[in-house]
């Protein structure tokens, strides 16, 4: 895996578990994040008790398990901090395995908090490995008190040196924040058990490794779930059941288990799929890649909307408007911004390459989050895209006389592809298409012929005039 850059994470000391008189304190650390005002180098968050401790305490390693794991080409170790965000009623800590085919959320909601306000912003909270054996020791009648965030800025900073991580940032790792919202949004709830049949079915699954192509189905018999070899409607995908194993730390404190994905026919081949345990005052949620190879951040979910123009200067819209809601409502937005549902969403998806947005599918609702990465990142790393910009930018793309396009990639023989329109979906003679048949997004030929009709398509007042206006209106009227 390549990696072009390295993130410092700066805390001013280690997080950990201290015993005080009212019992165990877990103090989670801080580093650099963003809040509504502004940038802050060790935010703070939320202070008061959680009401199931030894859940949370068990919810938070298994996040921080999916972080240092690897489920593909193993023996590369994989450390990355998790990401917290403050929604206002709700504490959200997310993480993604080295490989980046398993995304990891952890929901602590209001009821399973007990403290003073839940603060908003987003930044890493530092899980290092004395505080993973302390979580362990955590019991079912210790009082768990949450800290997330220094609680004396100038008294901590004499209290010892500054922690401070230096951690290769791989570019699929960030990808995976953009290409997981746009994929879980399409998910639906397929299944749901009680405690008790979670417990049963997640321990008989094979803990083996499983191998590139293998997946299993999941679908609902009754109360129970059972497994099956082939796709049918209403089955959820399960690829490389072992890559579950972070959700066996949670079962004794279960209250059920659902099962989200998108729709499947018998035909359908493995798609992603999203396995939440239901906890006390808590979701965790481990979301799947269609392969255990496969890593979210080359799924390509995200390619169409970031292809066209109107859905970038819509973002810049959408983006004022955001309030680190832990639910956005695509209609509210709509109507602050003048846009149809489908152009927000269509923003959303390009805010969602900044890690702006994420998607919680048992709300079936985005969420706002702020990462301190840059924002122009994922667009210019995608391959893909670039690809397709320089064929536009050469000419190569040319309109024929029966309504289909060819693309020309080259002189030699085979460099020409044909595109053709099905509906909203743009087919292609090249062997991206042949082999995946946009399971893993367009290839750069679509993508061309998706840029040349953005372009021909647009009305004769530009979106970037019309999104000036709205964004005026809309900053004067907070004004």
């Amino acid at each position: 895996m390549t990696t072009t850059a390295v993130q410092t994470y700066t805390y001013l000391r280690p997080s950990a578990v201290r015993n005080g008189p009212g019992g165990p304190a877990l103090a989670l650390e801080t580093s650099g994040g963003a809040t509504p005002t502004g940038v802050s180098a060790h935010p703070r968050f939320f202070a008061g008790f959680v009401t199931a401790p030894e859940a949370a305490a068990a919810a938070l390693l298994s996040v921080a398990d999916v972080a240092s794991a690897r489920y593909y080409q193993r023996p590369a170790a994989a450390s990355l901090d998790p990401v917290v965000t403050g929604n206002g009623d709700r504490l959200r800590f997310e993480s993604f395995s080295g490989c980046c085919g398993v995304y990891a959320r952890l929901d602590i909601l209001d009821e399973g908090l007990d403290g003073d306000d839940i603060g908003h912003g987003t930044t890493n909270v530092d899980v290092n490995t004395p505080l993973r054996d302390a979580l362990v020791r955590v019991g079912p009648s210790d009082p768990l008190h949450l800290q997330v965030g220094p609680d004396d800025l100038t008294v901590t900073t004499f209290d010892g040196p500054v922690v401070e991580k230096k951690v290769p940032l791989p570019d699929r790792w960030l990808r995976g924040f953009a290409e997981t919202q746009v994929i879980a949004s399409a998910f639906d709830l397929r299944a749901e058990v009680t405690a008790a049949e979670a417990v049963r079915f997640l321990r008989t699954l094979p803990r083996v490794r499983s191998g590139s192509g293998s997946a299993a189905w999941v679908v609902q018999a009754g109360r129970g779930l059972r497994l099956t070899s082939r796709a049918v409607p209403g089955a959820v995908c399960l690829p490389g059941p072992d890559r579950l194993s972070a959700l066996l730390r949670v079962l004794r404190h279960a209250t059920g288990l659902r099962l989200y994905g998108p729709p499947v026919t018998a035909a359908s081949a493995p798609v992603a799929g999203a396995w939440e345990v239901v906890l006390p005052g808590m979701r965790l949620t481990l979301t799947l890649s269609p392969d255990p190879a496969r890593g979210f951040s080359g799924e390509g979910a995200v390619l169409d909307a970031l292809a066209t123009e109107e859905a970038a200067e819509d973002a810049d819209l959408v983006s004022v408007l955001l309030a680190w809601e832990p639910r956005v409502d695509i209609a509210e937005l709509a109507r602050q911004s003048g846009l149809t549902p489908e152009r927000v969403r269509a923003a959303l998806t390009v805010l969602g390459t900044a890690g702006r947005i994420g998607y919680d599918t048992a709300e079936a609702a985005y969420f706002h989050r702020e990462l301190p990465y840059d924002a122009g990142r994922v667009e210019r790393d995608n391959p893909r895209l670039r690809a397709a910009r320089d064929l536009v930018a050469a000419g190569a793309v040319r309109r024929e006389a029966d309504g289909t396009f060819t693309v020309t990639t080259g002189t030699e023989e085979g460099a020409a592809h044909r595109v053709r329109s099905d509906g909203d979906v743009l087919s292609c003679t090249c062997r991206w298409w042949a082999r995946y048949r946009g399971g893993r997004g367009p290839c750069s030929h679509a993508l061309a012929v998706r840029i040349v009709l953005d372009t021909a398509e647009s009305p004769v007042e530009s979106s970037a005039e019309s999104s000036a206006d709205s964004s005026a209106t809309v900053l004067g009227g907070a004004r």
